[in-house]
């Protein structure tokens, strides 16, 4: 069975998505989200450059941490997916 591509604001809120549920490291969010490296620094870049996300260098070596607004922005997403009908919210 084929997938269908994932659109730009659904790969960014599964980035948020696993960001939240602890995983911090860039290597480990790359795996969870299914991205190659590349993207995943722009994605990364991005999510920071709008305070989504909070860039933490540690020992040389950056770490990732949802903000209050990123926190915001999923619960948003969240309760839009339970409001609208199901094949409408998976189009989004």
């Amino acid at each position: 069975m084929m997938r269908r591509k994932r659109s730009k604001l659904e790969v960014y809120l599964e980035v948020l998505r696993v960001v939240s549920r602890g995983e911090s490291k860039p290597t480990r969010i790359m795996y969870k989200t299914n991205l190659s490296w590349v993207p995943l620094q722009e994605i990364l870049e991005f999510l920071v450059s709008q305070g989504l996300l909070e860039e933490v260098e540690l020992e040389r070596r950056k770490e990732y941490f949802i903000t209050e607004k990123g926190r915001q922005v999923l619960a948003y997403f969240k309760s839009m997916t339970e409001l609208l009908p199901y094949e409408i919210a998976e189009n989004l």
